[in-house]
């Protein structure tokens, strides 16, 4: 045999024993494979569970009130309370700073207006959990009603008008007092070509419950805000005369108080009260994206239009440092809001 053949020979049995070794595994590639799909039939069938565990978890919450405990809480009763005893008195109706001896916060009238604003905005939080309870309620009935109408309360009190009866809308004077004509309009459209079902009774009495207990809470939001309103010129007098007693009211209640927001930078405080652009288009296409209650103080109103964002700017930089003045209880006579009002 010549050098060439045993080189050919040679080439010939490694390539047979290359063969017999990837051919071996196969024969033990029925067990490899059994063990990983029973793996992952095991971990497969726990996932499932799982799931199912969580749905079964959330769909316990048949009632709001599971969730939303703040409307049946002792703190907002006794908070309300005080709120209506001092607005009835007649020796806390025109308070001043220098009936206050020592510091401010001692006062309980101080103490009054912090928890009254923390108590807006529990109160907001559980209007937030009514509105998407309501909303994944409601779904089922007339699921396009979350995109027509975006705003929480006015969403709650268009489903608290119409209940299972969508014909409503095109009829309705009470929808007519919180929703404009065009949004009312798109609403009984879509109403009348929607697939939704019709609730059940037991399901539109639990929805119900939720959109009372939303506008309760809204109306007590409103008259907290109109309490401290009253009291800005004890709380916040250099804030109250850059932005109004008003907008400073709403400003310290979306902030949890004066501490909180005098904490907050001045691009936060811009957007307080930012309201999300409507998805139809017609209700709220006057909205400003990114402008809050800052944008609607009579500084920044009075501006040339083209010039009102940097007004904004410019009111919302003063105004943070006008709460950072007010909560370390410098010029209780509002004199550095004003001087920051003239410039």
């Amino acid at each position: 045999m010549s050098l060439a053949d045993e080189l050919l020979a040679d080439l010939e049995d490694g390539d047979d024993d290359y063969e017999d070794q990837m051919l071996a595994p196969s024969s033990a590639a029925p067990t490899i494979t059994g063990s990983t799909t029973a793996d992952t039939n095991t971990t497969t069938g726990d996932t499932p569970m799982d799931t199912t565990n969580g749905d079964q978890s959330g769909a316990q919450y048949t009632s709001v009130r599971s969730l939303a405990k703040l409307m049946d809480s002792a703190d907002l009763s006794r908070v309300m309370s005080e709120i209506h005893a001092k607005q009835t008195s007649s020796e806390s109706q025109d308070m001043r700073k220098s009936q206050i001896d020592g510091p401010v916060e001692s006062h309980p009238e101080y103490k009054l207006i912090v928890d009254a604003n923390n108590m807006a905005v529990e109160c907001d939080n559980d209007i937030t959990v009514c509105h998407k309870f309501v909303r994944d309620k409601y779904a089922k009935r007339f699921p396009e009603l979350e995109s027509l109408v975006p705003s929480a309360m006015e969403y709650v009190m268009t489903v608290q008008e119409l209940g299972n009866e969508l014909n409503r809308a095109k009829t309705s004077q009470v929808m007519a007092q919180f929703l404009t004509q065009a949004t009312i309009m798109v609403v009984s459209v879509t109403a009348s070509t929607t697939q939704g079902q019709t609730l059940t009774d037991e399901e539109l009495r639990y929805v119900r419950e939720a959109c009372d207990i939303a506008v309760r809470l809204n109306e007590y939001k409103l008259k907290i805000y109109e309490f401290v309103e009253s009291r800005m010129s004890f709380i916040a007098p250099n804030l109250s005369a850059i932005a109004g007693a008003s907008i400073a009211a709403k400003l310290m209640g979306l902030a949890g108080g004066l501490t909180n927001l005098s904490k907050m930078p001045s691009c936060n405080l811009e957007v307080l009260g930012c309201q999300r652009r409507s998805l139809s288009g017609f209700s709220s296409s006057a909205i400003m994206p990114h402008t809050g209650f800052v944008f609607l103080t009579d500084l920044v109103q009075e501006s040339p239009p083209d010039l009102r964002r940097k007004a904004a700017r410019l009111v919302a930089n003063k105004c943070t440092i006008a709460s950072r003045v007010d909560a370390s209880h410098a010029a209780s006579d509002g004199s550095i809001g004003r001087q920051f009002r003239e410039k």
